[in-house]
């Protein structure tokens, strides 16, 4: 077995560096048409909401609450 050249070994180094650049581009481009195309879904299309106050129905509750609590009340319901 004998030794390659360095300047062999540089083409093979230049040429896999070159086929893993390409196949990455290949997938990238693969995945994103299929993302666009709506096949995979995206990350940010989570409809769920991430924290108590993105909850509809917790500030719903609470706006109920608050209204209670500020509610006038009559002081002197036979006034009326």
């Amino acid at each position: 077995m004998r030794p390659c050249p360095a300047g062999i070994y540089a083409v093979r180094v230049f040429k896999f560096l070159l086929l893993v650049i390409i196949l990455a581009a290949a997938i990238y481009f693969t995945v994103r048409v299929i993302q666009r195309r709506g096949i995979l879904p995206h990350r940010g299309a989570d409809p769920r909401p991430f924290g108590p106050d993105d909850d509809p129905d917790f500030l719903r509750d609470l706006d109920r609450k608050r209204r209670r609590r500020h509610k006038p009340e009559d002081p002197d319901p036979s006034s009326s």
